[in-house]
């Protein structure tokens, strides 16, 4: 499906508030501001400060992790009778580790409009002020805050050789670190806190470095974690030498197939048969 995105017919605009310094509002998100007929919120109590800062004067309608699902359909109604709707989160850019993903994908299956404005978000100040090398990335945001599947999380990223971004509170901050140094390893790890805020900094070296040293610390965080460095270039080996590196290491015969399978992306039977045929 093809779908131009045009202002001017009724839309859902998805629109960037500040994530700490409210300077960084750009002109275009306060017309929008003022232009829409109302404004979906995650908090109607945060965005009234944001609105009365720039003395806009708008409906709040509360949308949130708990009601989505119900205002969805309330949002599709209003387009429909033309009108134009705004969608704010507390901070930064919607849909990033926040609400609305359900509406927006509503409104895109019932081919209505959604524009979606730059702006502020935390993780791209945070990672080209980290020092980590930042031409290739993933952004991954909370990790599950139940320990045992955030080590499962972990797992399935320790061998992602790109940087690792990762937003985390003030109450599992310290845990998060202990987990990362177990399962990544001592990486060099940038920890940037309240971004654009007054209180603002970062904390660059490795983790065993910082992991101690967090206690005392508040606000919001986001971390940059350097990517898997040490990884071997398996595609300079042979399905046939990558599955002998593992059983030189002690794997059996079905536990290195399995590996080799993962770590090239393919289908463990073709591992096996290449293997078979070449060895």
């Amino acid at each position: 499906m093809i779908q131009k995105s045009f202002d001017g017919g009724a839309s859902l605009y998805l629109i960037p508030t500040p994530i700490g310094n409210l300077d960084d509002i750009t002109i275009r998100a306060l017309k929008t501001l003022e232009m829409v007929d109302f404004i979906l919120c995650e908090d109607t109590r945060e965005a009234s400060k944001l609105l009365n800062m720039y003395n806009i004067k708008k409906k709040l309608v509360a949308c949130h992790e708990y009601n989505e699902e119900k205002v969805k359909t309330f949002v599709i109604d209003e387009l429909n009778n033309g009108k134009n709707i705004g969608l704010i989160t507390d901070q930064g850019t919607p849909i990033i580790s926040d609400p609305g993903y359900i509406v927006v994908r509503e409104v895109i299956k019932n081919n209505l409009n959604v524009i979606s404005l730059p702006g502020a978000t935390a993780f791209v100040p945070a990672l080209t002020s980290s020092g980590i090398e930042p031409s290739k990335f993933l952004f991954y945001g909370f990790l599950n805050a139940k320990e045992t599947k955030q080590k499962k999380e972990l797992e399935s990223l320790k061998n992602v050789k790109y940087a690792l971004i990762f937003y985390e509170s003030v109450h599992r901050l310290q845990s998060t670190l202990k987990n990362m140094f177990d399962i990544l390893g001592d990486r060099s790890i940038c920890l940037g806190r309240e971004l654009s805020k007054i209180h603002e900094e970062f904390r660059r070296g490795k983790i065993s470095e910082i992991v101690d040293k967090v206690n005392d610390l508040k606000g919001e965080f986001v971390l940059v974690v350097e990517g898997n460095k040490n990884q071997a270039n398996y595609e300079e080996l042979s399905i046939v030498d990558h599955v002998k590196l593992y059983l030189d290491d002690g794997m059996n015969e079905k536990e290195a197939i399995k590996l080799v399978a993962k770590e090239r992306n393919v289908a463990k039977s073709v591992i096996y048969m290449e293997y078979h045929n070449n060895k």
